[in-house]
Parts: C-alpha cells; sequence; structure tokens
C-alpha cells in the first residue's frame, strides 16, 4: 500500500498522481488525513492516561508501606483503567477506519509515466517484420481444428464457454512451450517453484488484489468447515508471498524466481471476435517471474525482466511489439508495466503475452516484506514481476504466423528438440 507519511507530508501530490490513474480520490485522502489527525490526538491521550497508570501504580506500594490510605488512588485507578479501555477501544477503530481507506488507494505511478488509459499507452519498439502470405491465411481456430490440436467444442461441454482441450500435438505443442521456457529460466539462475493453486486470504491481500478485486477470483469454500481458498489468478500472487513476514538479508537480493501454474480467471466469457478461441480464457498456462530486489536494484530487475520476456518470443520467431502503458492501464497494485504484445494476423491487432510490472515496495509494504541494509537499518524490499510466458496467445500467434498454404503449421526450431524433432504440423 501507499506509505502513510507520504500521504500526510504530501497529500497533493499523492492526489496528482492518483488522477494520472484517471481516479479522483481527494475527498478519500482528506478524509484519511482527518483521521490521522484524531488518531495521533487519540494516542497521545492514551499515552497520557499511561503515564498516569504508571506513576499511580508505583505510588500504591509506598503509600501502603508508610501506613496511608489508598482508597482514592485505588478509584482513581479504576477509573483510569476505564478510560483506556474506551480511549484504546476508539483508536482500535479509527485504525481500522484509516487503513480500511488507504487500501482503496492504488499504486502510485512512476513518474515517467503518461496519464489516462489505454488510449495513451505508446509502443517502445517493434521486433520482426508483419508476416505476409502468398495465400488466404487461416485464423487459429480453424487451423487448431483442422490440425486436430484443440477441441473447442469438448472443452465447452467439459467446462462451458472459454475453455478448451489440448489433443495430440496440441498438448505436446503446449508442453513444448513450457519446458521450453522453464528451461530458459532456469538457465538464466530462476529457481523453479511449484505453488499450490489455492491460496489464503493474506495472499490476494499482500498482492494488492484483495480486498478490492476480492469478487475477481474463484472462491472455493471448506464444505466441512469455515475456512475458503481461492483460485489463484497467476503465480504471481503465490510467489510474491514466499517471503511475507520475514526479514531477508542483502546478500540473498535479488531473489529470482518461476512458476508454472495453470491461472484461473473469471473475467473470459466474451464472444467479440478478437477474444476467440484461446485468446481468452477461463483457465490457461502460464510461466511467471518474480524477483525481490532492494530499492536501488529495482529498475535493473525490471528491465531485466522485460528483455527475458522478449528474447523467448524472439527465440520463437514472433513478431511482436514491446508498449509501455498509461498510468490508467496499469494495474492496481503496480507503479509501471510494460506489455509483449505479438501479432495475431487473422485479427489484425497485437495481443499480450507478457506484462512486466514493478510495484516497488507496494506490496512488500502490505506483506511487511523487509531487508536489512549496509546502514543497518530496515527496508522494504521492491517486489517485480513478468509473465514468461503467457502460452493461451503464443499458441495461436505461432500457428497463424507459422502457417503454410497447405493448412501445416511450421514448429519454431527452439520447440523441435522438445517434439522430437518434427519439424511441420500437418
Amino acid at each position: 500500500m501507499v506509505d502513510i507519511k507520504l500521504v500526510r507530508s504530501n497529500p497533493d501530490a499523492v492526489k496528482a498522481a492518483v488522477k494520472k490513474r484517471g481516479m479522483d480520490l481527494d475527498n478519500l485522502i482528506d478524509e484519511i488525513l482527518a483521521i490521522d489527525e484524531q488518531r495521533r490526538a487519540l494516542t497521545a491521550e492514551t499515552e497520557s492516561l499511561r503515564a498516569r497508570q504508571n506513576a499511580a501504580s508505583k505510588k500504591i506500594p509506598q503509600m501502603k508501606k508508610a501506613g496511608e490510605d489508598t482508597s482514592a488512588l485505588m478509584a482513581e485507578m479504576k477509573e483510569l483503567a476505564e478510560a483506556a479501555r474506551e480511549k484504546n477501544a476508539e483508536l482500535a477503530a479509527l485504525e481500522e477506519k484509516q487503513q480500511e481507506l488507504m487500501l482503496s488507494i492504488p499504486n502510485l505511478p512512476d513518474p515517467d509515466l503518461v496519464g489516462g488509459g489505454k488510449e495513451n499507452n505508446a509502443p517502445v519498439h517493434y521486433w520482426g517484420e508483419q508476416p505476409t502470405f502468398g495465400f488466404t491465411p487461416k485464423n487459429h481456430v480453424e487451423l487448431c481444428e483442422a490440425l486436430g490440436l484443440i477441441d473447442y467444442e469438448r472443452g465447452a461441454k467439459l467446462a462451458g464457454n472459454g475453455s478448451w482441450v489440448y489433443r495430440g500435438m496440441g498438448s505436446r505443442l503446449e508442453w513444448a512451450l513450457l519446458n521450453f521456457f522453464i528451461d530458459e529460466h532456469i538457465k538464466d539462475g530462476y529457481e523453479l517453484i511449484l505453488p499450490p493453486h489455492m491460496l489464503g486470504y493474506e495472499c490476494g491481500y499482500t498482492a494488492g488484489q484483495f480486498p478490492k478485486f476480492a469478487d475477481e477470483v474463484y472462491w472455493i469454500a471448506n464444505p466441512t468447515g469455515s475456512d475458503k481458498r481461492f483460485m489463484l489468478p497467476t503465480a504471481e500472487t503465490a510467489l510474491v508471498n514466499l517471503h511475507r513476514g520475514e526479514i531477508l538479508s542483502l546478500d540473498e537480493l535479488p531473489k529470482k524466481y518461476i512458476a508454472y501454474t495453470p491461472c484461473y480467471r473469471r473475467e473470459a466469457g466474451s464472444y467479440r471476435s478478437e477474444e476467440r478461441g484461446m485468446i481468452r480464457g477461463h483457465q490457461f498456462n502460464k510461466v511467471e517471474m518474480v524477483q525481490y530486489t532492494t530499492e536501488t536494484g529495482s529498475d535493473a530487475a525490471f528491465e531485466e525482466l522485460v528483455r527475458k520476456a522478449e528474447t523467448l518470443v524472439q527465440k520463437l520467431g514472433l513478431h511482436y511489439r514491446l508498449e509501455k502503458l498509461a498510468a490508467g492501464d496499469c494495474s492496481f497494485s503496480m507503479a509501471r508495466t510494460y506489455d509483449i504484445e505479438v501479432w495475431i494476423p487473422s485479427m489484425g491487432i497485437y495481443k499480450e503475452v507478457s506484462s512486466a510490472s514493478n510495484a516497488r515496495d507496494y506490496q512488500a509494504r502490505r506483506g511487511g516484506i523487509r531487508y536489512r541494509g549496509e546502514d543497518g537499518k530496515m527496508h522494504l524490499a521492491h517486489t517485480l514481476n513478468a509473465s514468461g510466458l503467457a502460452t493461451s496467445r503464443v499458441l495461436p500467434a505461432i500457428v497463424e504466423q507459422c502457417q503454410n498454404a497447405d493448412g501445416s503449421v511450421t514448429v519454431p526450431e527452439v520447440l523441435r528438440p522438445y517434439l522430437g524433432g518434427l519439424e511441420v504440423i500437418r
């Protein structure tokens, strides 16, 4: 979450930064400041009461030893204790209200981000050439069905719209992609994690998804108990919680993790042509990268994550663009985001296969993730993440960009070792 000290010391800067996201939280921030003032005044009162209690408790034994009557002082102690209980209850209510309001403030965008939403996203660069065909190209749904790679009909039968079944060579191609991604990350020194798919509430809270977006995930209730879990929407939600509540040593940073998981999203279900087939689904596979860094190492870590995601797409030989998101298009918890978007020929548009984001200390403050710096003081870690990569759009991009006139698909060279040397899917 945002630092209350920043809200207190420079509320106008916080308001202006939030407005770059297209949000007006002026009244909310003013309310936070009013509560903060009440809370600090009340804290001073409770501390004064505590000091009076301590003084009285020290005086009573002395009076008893001197044979003096302590009944009046005992009555005063009782009154002080009751007043302290009331003040503490009032203080707890104020702190809870302030915390609730603070959670409504998104991460502040980095200063170099432009304001506004998607309309202000800006391409950083393009890689490769848009493929051209000397024949009428097919879309990935036609190709995948004709080649027996994906069974959309039976996927819908099993789980409804927004679901599909990988079959035969489609399953092997999907598995080849995942293995290729994992192998590349391990070469770069990332530790592979296979986390639980069902997570507790605190994971969503630390990641910045809860409480604001708690209704956007799939919840799993225990029919024999009161506990419930949610299905992870991305492995980032698990990975940024690995060190929740911990103090890391400086020499173990940066920490670099990858995880393979299916991702479970409630956002699917659109029938728009640009989201047909596998472009948007309730469940899809993804390899996620996460880093924990120091504040000074944060920018370099972001550049590394962007470069790694780009390299994967380049090695697959796919045309794509790198896009810098405007403040309003960055997710709630992120200070900056770059998207890697592959070209889908049949749609004539680019679709995101990786988002590389820097949360700065926003998630670490929620999760109490700290490290001891060279100065011996405690500092909040910085957390970053990037898809490396999500397959549900990579596979359609491969099928469409690498298709041939006879309806076959040329397998990217880097995937062939995972497919027994297969060069063309017919």
